[in-house]
């Protein structure tokens, strides 16, 4: 039994994990964002309700990235752990033993362990949410690599420079990485509004363009078009997963992802028949199992 975490930059979920299966969620608390012993404190407040042990681990799903020769973090979502060894720093003051893994890791992990991605030796979790993330799981294990950012195809450029019939130019956003034209910029919820305006002049939401485009409407299916032409391309040959569970708030759209699909198994250099872009299984809580499998819980 342990405690798991999954936290972001505006809320902590804490559950009490008897396995990946048995999640008892315990509460949610604000992540508290410039006070590293205001975090500690609210971590703390969490383990009071958990009835796992004194003294027993803690697995925790993070937004961020740990270098794994270092284990500082990367956060800029919280900036009071950015550039600290979390799980050293976390143990030391609460007296446990910490692990601790990039959400968009953990979220595969799951979805391999437990989810879409079982029995596939290769697991690419995709999220499209907000913005473009993922994570690389083989043979049950996570791939980090050596700057702990495998994975994140959502930050590499993206190689179209027009799209649809007749061609139209795409704009190049600024990247919160720093970057310029990364596929996080077009690709996420974010991107697919950035690409509606851009084509029609009207500012919309994603769930709004979504649902549009499941009823037909010819403007929203000319946006959903250019962004297939856009998140397809670079998803998949890469890495050669044999199944790629998709997360986040538009992977609830069943259509889009099968639209996905389709695109991509028409690009990818080995044809199979069988679906390889599927959603999500583990709806609910990804990142509390994934700490949970992180954790020795397996």
């Amino acid at each position: 039994m342990i405690t798991c975490l999954d936290i972001g930059g505006s809320g902590i979920k804490a559950a009490v994990a008897r396995s990946p299966g048995q999640i008892e969620v315990l509460g949610r608390l604000r992540t508290p964002l410039d006070d590293f012993e205001a975090f500690v404190a609210a971590i703390r407040e969490v383990l009071a309700l958990s009835p796992a042990p004194d003294g027993s681990a803690i697995a925790i799903a993070i937004t961020g990235v740990v270098d794994p020769a270092t284990g500082s973090i990367k956060c800029a979502n919280i900036p009071c752990i950015d550039g600290r060894r979390l799980a050293t720093d976390l143990s030391a003051r609460l007296r446990r033993p910490v692990v601790i893994g990039n959400d968009a890791d953990l979220f595969a992990l799951a979805e391999a362990g437990a989810g879409a991605g079982q029995g596939h030796a290769i697991v690419f979790g995709v999220i499209l949410g907000t913005g473009v993330g993922g994570g690389l799981v083989i043979d049950g294990k996570v791939v980090s690599g050596p700057g702990g950012y495998a994975g994140e195809w959502g930050h590499a450029p993206v190689a179209a420079t027009r799209v649809l019939e007749p061609p139209v130019e795409l704009p190049r956003f600024a990247c919160g990485c720093g970057q310029v034209g990364c596929v996080d910029t077009l690709g996420g919820a974010r991107g697919l509004e950035r690409l509606h305006k851009h084509f029609t002049g009207q500012a919309r939401n994603s769930v709004e363009i979504v649902a549009a485009w499941e009823a037909g409407e010819a403007a929203a299916g000319r946006s959903i078009d250019a962004f297939m032409e856009i998140v397809a391309p670079p998803l998949v040959n890469v890495v050669g997963a044999g199944s790629v569970p998709v997360g986040g708030g538009l992977g609830k759209s069943h259509a889009l992802i099968a639209r996905l699909d389709r695109e991509v198994r028409a690009r990818i250099l080995r044809r199979t028949i069988a679906p390889l872009v599927v959603p999500a299984q583990l709806d609910g809580e990804p990142g509390l199992v994934g700490a949970a499998i992180l954790g020795g819980l397996i």
